[in-house]
């Protein structure tokens, strides 16, 4: 490293790393000091040219790279396309006082995160760089999250790592741990099947046979007959016996999908198959005893259904002596992105097609988007976009209309868009943080570093609704 290179003090080796070539001191120095200002700050390395760069892409592993584009000898793009052969998951930001369209095309083409023109605001630069690291933390993650898939486990992960993931998957792992009733609680489409097979995967019936129905889907007058069967003889035209799904599950997992929608005599038999393990099939004089898992899922709140006399209080105790509930994707924004990319990679590799990524305006609109249809509704998008892309990322022209345009009176995300009014950006990161504190002023304008008065005014002047 040249005498002029220098590097962050030490940090903790879990941080990611930003790497910063620079040909201009000073320059280098402020892209230092906004990386270590963000709020998940990283490990800051800078150097003062291209290959200085490069020797240090090849010995450590990086998470943002940003970068001049015009420096003497190798240039930010001859960088640019070095970072992404080394370290595919390294993400570029070029900076250049000497910006024109065809550069910025081309460093978008070569799979640039974002392109800044100097003079910048340091508050871009911020919003930018961390937007680069939180994208690089989707893309790692979900390359971690493919190593058990390597091992067959795919169907069973649970991806996110939002705080409500994190309680989501304690609560699975005791769940797993202990063979109490599971009742698994959410909105349609927000992944409560997988949520029941991570339990069976992870517990000592893995091994063992994992049936699921869904008790909307049949009829009333045969739902009875597939879970417990019937013998031969024991109506019109059963002319032979049939196992039902207890007796395929035995040994194994039974999951009860939709189980609000049970009538009220099939309540009454699975209370009975609960408490002893046996049951009679249609037309049996002897009783079938067997050794299964029961775990229930509903997307109807149980205890609403109880009060008015549609579901039965004692089958509601027995399954839901643990009760994992599972929040609606618009209350994890944070795991958006990396679901997004779960999904892209899994899909594209089904589909054979050679799709790698999504370009930040993608990105931004799906974390903008409240998705009423929940993870099965990213899922699907996700797949449709896959199918129309004719380049190697996801781009704008794949959106469907009512996610390409924000809707009215919407605040465009910083974190993904081009670049805003400074009033924009104020009124944004003020709507973000109140957000995050729930409404709480006074803990706001802490940590807007503003006083309450200042901050009412904002609020007002911005019609920002808390």
């Amino acid at each position: 490293m040249s005498p002029g290179d220098t590097r962050s003090g030490p940090a903790a080796p879990t941080l990611p790393r930003a790497l910063v070539a620079e040909d201009d001191r000073d320059m280098r120095e402020l892209i230092g000091i906004v990386l270590r200002g963000l709020p998940r700050a990283p490990e800051v390395v800078m150097v003062e040219n291209a290959v200085a760069a490069m020797d240090l892409l090849e010995e450590e592993p990086t998470a943002l790279l940003v970068t001049d584009l015009c420096m003497p000898g190798a240039d930010g793009l001859d960088l640019l396309r070095f970072a992404r052969r080394c370290q595919p998951l390294c993400q570029v930001l070029l900076v250049t006082g000497f910006a024109t369209v065809d550069s910025a095309v081309a460093a978008l083409k070569d799979g640039a995160f974002d392109y800044l023109q100097k003079p910048f605001d340091t508050e871009q630069l911020r919003a930018r760089a961390q937007a680069a690291l939180e994208y690089h933390g989707a893309l790692a993650e979900s390359a971690r999250l493919r190593q058990p898939a390597a091992a067959g486990d795919d169907e069973s992960m649970l991806v996110g790592r939002s705080r409500g993931m994190e309680q989501v998957e304690r609560l699975v792992e005791a769940a797993a741990a202990y063979e109490s009733g599971v009742l698994v609680t959410g909105e349609s489409g927000s992944g409560k099947e997988l949520v029941v097979r991570r339990i069976h995967r992870l517990g000592s019936r893995r091994d063992k046979p994992f049936v699921a129905i869904n008790c909307a889907a049949i009829p009333d007058t045969l739902i009875e007959s597939e879970l417990f069967g019937y013998r031969r003889g024991a109506f019109t035209g059963a002319d032979r016996s049939k196992a039902g799904l207890f007796e395929a599950a035995d040994g194994g997992t039974l999951f009860l999908d939709e189980i609000n929608n049970a009538p009220m005599a099939l309540q009454a038999k699975l209370l009975r198959v609960l408490q002893d393990g046996q049951f009679y099939p249609a037309g049996a004089t002897e009783a079938v005893c067997v050794d299964v898992r029961v775990i229930a899922a509903t997307n109807v709140p149980l205890p609403t259904l109880v009060d008015k006399g549609e579901f039965r209080r004692d089958l509601y105790y027995r399954l839901s002596v643990m009760e994992i509930d599972l929040p609606p994707l618009r209350e994890r924004p944070d795991d958006i992105a990396l679901l997004a990319m779960h999904f892209l990679e899994r899909h594209a590799r089904r589909l054979g097609k050679p799709v790698t990524g999504m370009t930040p305006a993608v990105l931004g609109a799906l974390v903008r988007y409240d998705w009423p249809g929940n993870v099965r509704e990213l899922e699907n998008l996700v797949q449709r976009m896959i199918i129309l892309c004719a380049e190697d990322r996801l781009d704008v022209d794949v959106l469907p209309a009512h996610l390409a345009q924000p809707r009215a009176g919407e605040a465009r995300p910083i974190d993904y868009l081009p670049p805003q009014s400074l009033e924009e950006m104020e009124a944004y990161i003020i709507r973000k943080t109140l957000r995050k504190t729930r409404g709480d002023r006074t803990l706001t304008a802490e940590i807007l570093g503003i006083d309450k008065s200042t901050l009412w005014r904002k609020v007002k002047r911005y019609n920002i609704k808390d």
